[in-house]
């Protein structure tokens, strides 16, 4: 995983161009890319610092508690269902995840769902007598 530049160096770039210098020329200067010059002037004017944003870290599930519990009942009802026809439920209800989420969920409680040979044979073909 990459790692932010440090402030050390964003201020350097920020000094060379309130000294009048061009972001293209700071950016060869430092060996950076040009962007970051101006993206960090920007972050500076917004916020007033140059600290960089947080990377990485844990987003908590959204599938816990009561939607879960919701989820398994709707999956063990029996009435058939698609992942992005959950994810459409859920939405419904005001729970914004990606179907992706939803498998990852069922895998965990092993609820998944697998196809019988007999649903995935073709008809038997018709022949004119």
């Amino acid at each position: 995983m990459t790692r932010p530049y440090s402030e050390d160096l964003r201020e350097r770039a920020l000094m060379m161009a309130e000294a009048g210098q061009t972001i293209r020329a700071i950016g060869a200067a430092l060996q950076i890319s040009p962007s970051c010059v101006s993206k960090w002037r920007k972050l500076k004017r917004d916020t007033g610092a140059l600290k960089p944003g947080k990377i990485g870290g844990h987003k908590p599930r959204v599938l816990t508690g009561k939607w879960a519990a919701w989820l398994r009942r709707r999956v063990l009802s029996g009435r058939r269902c698609t992942l992005r026809g959950l994810a459409a439920e859920l939405a419904a209800r005001g729970v914004k995840t990606e179907s992706r989420a939803i498998w990852v969920f069922l895998h965990a409680e092993g609820l998944s769902f697998k196809k019988s040979a007999a649903g995935n044979r073709a008809e038997p073909p018709r022949h004119r007598a």
